[in-house]
C-alpha cells in the first residue's frame, strides 16, 4: 500500500509517521506540508504545498489510500476565510480528487458535537457558536455524508501525549480550573498514540463512515489541576475567558476565543463503534496521557 498524507508536518503526524512506516502493508508514504516535517526514512517521500493551490489528482497518481490530517486548529491572527478555505474549501477539494482511492481517512474531532454525554456518531451536529474549528469540522463532516459516505472519519476527543498541541498541554497541567456548576462537567482525552492506532486500523479494515476516539475514563478539570499536586483554585469561566481574549488579542496564542467555549458543559463519547469495526480500543491511560 501506498499512503499520501497531508499534514505531513503536524503533531499527530509525528506520532503517526514512524508507526505506518512500521506497518508491513505500507511500501510507501508521501506526506505534504507547507513546512518541512523533520522526518526522514527510505521510503518517505516529502512535498511542500499549499493544500489550497496543490494539484491534487497528479500528487496523489500511484496511492491507495490518503489519510487527511492537514487543518487550521490554532489560527492565531490568521484571517477566518483563510481558515475556512484551508479547513473546508480545500479540503473538499481533495475529498474528491480522492474519490477513486480505495480507503480515504478524514480525522475529524469530537468538537463537532458540542457538548453532551455518551454520544455516539448518530448524535447530531452541534458545534458550539464561535468555535471556528468546530464549525469547520461539522461542515466538512456533513459534506462529506451527502457527497463521499465510504470515507472514514475519526473523531477524537483531545488529543494528548509528547506531541500535543502546547496549548492542550498547558490546559492539562495548570492549577485553575473554570468552577461552571456542581457537580462540575466531566471530559475525556485520548493518547496520540491510540489515534495513530485507529488510523492504521481504518487503513487495514473494512469500514466507512464516522468513528468516535476516547478513553474511557472521564474526569472534571478540577480532578485535572489536582494532579499539579498544588491546591486546585477555581476561577470564573467569564475570567478565563477575558485572560484567555486578551492573551489571544496580544501574542495570538492559546488559540482563537472560541477555543473555551466548551468547558461549560461535559463532553463524553461512546466508542463501541470503532471497537467493533476496527477493533479499536484506547490502551494509554490517564497518567500517560497528561505526562
Amino acid at each position: 500500500m501506498k499512503v499520501f498524507i497531508t499534514g505531513a508536518a503536524s503533531h499527530l503526524a509525528a506520532a503517526l509517521l514512524p508507526r505506518l512506516l512500521a506497518a508491513p502493508g505500507v511500501a510507501a508514504v508521501t506526506g505534504l506540508d507547507l513546512r518541512p516535517s523533520g522526518f526522514a526514512h527510505p521510503r518517505y517521500r516529502e512535498i511542500l504545498a499549499d493544500l489550497c493551490t496543490a494539484d491534487w489528482r497528479a500528487l496523489l497518481a500511484g496511492h491507495d489510500a490518503l489519510v487527511h490530517l492537514a487543518y487550521v486548529v490554532m489560527r492565531g491572527h490568521m484571517p477566518l476565510a483563510r481558515m475556512g478555505a484551508v479547513n473546508v474549501a480545500a479540503s473538499q477539494r481533495l475529498f474528491e480528487a480522492a474519490a477513486g482511492l480505495p480507503r480515504v481517512v478524514h480525522l475529524s474531532s469530537a468538537s463537532v458535537y458540542g457538548n453532551g454525554e455518551d454520544l455516539a456518531e448518530s448524535a447530531p451536529l452541534a458545534p458550539l457558536p464561535g468555535f471556528h474549528y468546530a464549525q469547520h469540522k461539522a461542515q466538512l463532516d456533513a459534506w462529506l455524508d451527502t457527497h463521499h459516505g465510504d470515507v472514514v472519519r475519526l473523531r477524537p476527543h483531545v488529543i494528548l501525549g509528547p506531541h500535543a498541541q502546547p496549548f492542550l498541554r498547558r490546559m492539562a497541567q495548570t492549577r485553575f480550573y473554570p468552577a461552571v456548576g456542581n457537580p462540575l462537567p466531566r471530559y475525556q482525552c485520548v493518547h496520540e498514540d491510540d489515534v495513530a492506532a485507529a488510523i492504521l486500523a481504518a487503513l487495514e479494515r473494512p469500514a466507512a463512515g464516522p468513528y468516535n476516539l476516547a478513553h474511557p475514563a472521564s474526569f472534571t478539570l478540577r480532578e485535572l489541576a489536582a494532579r499539579s499536586g498544588r491546591r486546585p483554585i477555581g476561577l470564573p469561566l467569564a475570567a478565563i475567558k477575558a485572560l484567555h481574549y486578551g492573551a489571544w488579542l496580544l501574542t495570538a496564542s492559546g488559540g482563537e476565543p472560541g477555543w473555551l467555549q466548551g468547558l461549560a458543559g461535559p463532553l463524553s463519547l461512546d466508542c463501541s463503534r470503532a471497537a467493533r469495526d476496527l477493533g479499536w480500543r484506547a490502551q494509554h491511560g490517564l497518567e500517560s496521557l497528561f505526562c
